[in-house]
């Protein structure tokens, strides 16, 4: 280890966060710690996920490798694979992962790897066998909040207990939460301490009291209505489609309480002063914005642009506009704490540019994601042969979007068109047939690279109790 701003770094990552979920990126909605969080540090206002779902995304997040590129299927797991908490921990880091039970961010797919103290939190529960059910069942604890909240608030009034948790913990936040604490306050080396939320992930469970404040009444009745009318199918109208973006924004405040709660125990440890902490979505959630709800396989904005905020005691705040990778965390941690990078990352570290203002490198993020014969139903894929490869490519301005099995293309001018609506694919514009010439090269490039790996035909039979998380996750 060398020289280094931080002896201790926090990686947050929140599942499926959307960036105009939170008040960073926006002004509509209230969280708190991550607005305090942000107004120290460095908000990077177009940060990039490398894939729609956690298994694609997070080998960039904790391995600064593409996902599918060593092994055709997913994790982080393959031959020369080096993780963050590997090299970190090599260094003489002490290391902690905590994850709120997303069964692709377990041991099976190595993500433990190089974690003095790692648990996924997949079985068990705070509550029991009650909080048990509700991991592997998370919907029916919208139920269980229905007809328990009355009695749970009272006995945690008499019990002198808070009123700002979850009466139940249906997302293994208060698991996690402590966990982390435990870590933090147990721990007297230089750590690197990373905490992986799922309350924003569907079905959308926040406790009651998240819910209140909001401008809309989404009594627990609606939250059940909601729920049931989306778990069967049904169709989404538009008071439904209200409420699930009421019951999502309230998850995303229950996260912002949980952080809260995690900052003051780096305060009360008497390391806040000396911890960088980072803030990433794993990536985003679609809320009908290309037809569908949460995030099924496609590469648009809603699903691919992420929140990324770096707070670091003693260095300036700042907004920086252009646009960077989740690959740049893990050697941003590694040069925040004073260790080289491993050599196989892709990622560059962002150091320079939340210390100083150095523009980040003006390099193409690149994002995948395969697709099987019905967007809706198909199970998340665990290897590139599972459906088509699709893959975009995103610079400054413009958004490319290619099948790369049948060539389909699309082509979006996020200047005019931040929302990706239309597709100038087919303009003969200069501007957009330049833009679409570069970024299909970029995207050929990468389809090129995936499609030379050899794949490695391991990682079967996954732990029964992940399998059951994965189901009731809604994953196949």
């Amino acid at each position: 280890m060398t020289d280094s701003p931080v002896s201790n770094a926090v990686l947050v990552t929140v599942d499926s966060l959307r960036t105009d979920a939170i008040e960073p990126y926006g002004d509509e909605y209230d969280t708190p710690t991550l607005s305090a969080l942000a107004e120290r540090g460095t908000v990077f206002e177009n940060a990039f996920a490398h894939g729609n779902w956690t298994p694609l995304s997070f080998p960039s997040i904790l391995a600064s490798r593409p996902a599918f590129a060593d092994t055709g299927r997913i994790g982080v797991d393959g031959e020369g694979v080096t993780t963050l908490a590997e090299r970190l921990q090599s260094a003489g880091v002490a290391t902690g992962g905590f994850n709120a039970a997303n069964g692709f961010l377990t041991e099976h797919w190595g993500y433990d790897d190089g974690f003095d103290d790692f648990d996924a939190f997949v079985g068990g529960g705070t509550d029991g066998r009650a909080g048990e059910f509700v991991a592997a069942h998370p919907t029916w604890g919208a139920w269980l909040q229905l007809l328990t909240s009355p009695v749970r608030r009272v006995g945690n009034f008499l019990r002198g207990g808070a009123d700002d948790q979850p009466f139940t913990d249906a997302s293994r936040m208060l698991d996690t939460e402590r966990a982390a604490a435990s870590f933090v306050s147990e721990t007297d080396e230089p750590f690197f301490l990373w905490i992986h939320y799922m309350d924003a992930h569907t079905p959308y469970v926040p406790a009651p009291r998240y819910l209140r404040g909001t401008d809309r009444r989404v009594g627990k009745v609606r939250m059940l209505v909601a729920h049931v009318r989306t778990g069967l199918g049904w169709s989404v109208g538009d008071r439904t489609l209200a409420d699930l973006r009421t019951l999502y924004q309230g998850a995303v405040r229950q996260v912002d309480a949980s952080l809260g709660r995690l900052l003051t125990a780096l305060d009360d440890a008497g390391v806040a002063d000396d911890t960088a902490v980072l803030l990433a979505g794993d990536h985003g959630e679609e809320f009908m914005d290309h037809g569908h709800l949460a995030h099924y396989p496609k590469l648009y904005e809603e699903l691919v642009h992420v929140p990324l905020i770096v707070d670091v005691p003693g260095m300036e705040s700042r907004r920086v506009s252009e646009h960077v990778g989740l690959d740049a965390i893990a050697p941003t941690v590694c040069d925040l704490l004073g260790v080289a990078p491993a050599d196989e990352w892709v990622g560059e570290s962002l150091l320079s540019t939340i210390r100083d203002g150095v523009a980040p490198l003006d390099t193409p993020v690149v994002t995948v994601t395969v697709r099987g014969d019905d967007v809706t139903q198909q199970p998340i894929p665990r290897s590139l042969d599972e459906g088509d490869l699709l893959v975009s490519a995103r610079d400054a301005d413009w958004t490319y979007i290619l099948n790369a099995e049948t060539g389909a293309e699309e082509l979006y001018d996020r200047r005019a068109d931040p929302t990706e609506q239309s597709d100038r694919s087919d303009d003969d514009d200069s501007t957009a047939v330049a833009a679409r010439e570069h970024l299909r090269t970029v995207v050929e490039d990468h389809a090129s690279m995936l499609g030379s790996v050899d794949h490695d035909a391991g990682g079967d039979g996954v732990d029964e109790d992940i399998e059951t998380r994965l189901e009731a996750l809604g994953y196949r």
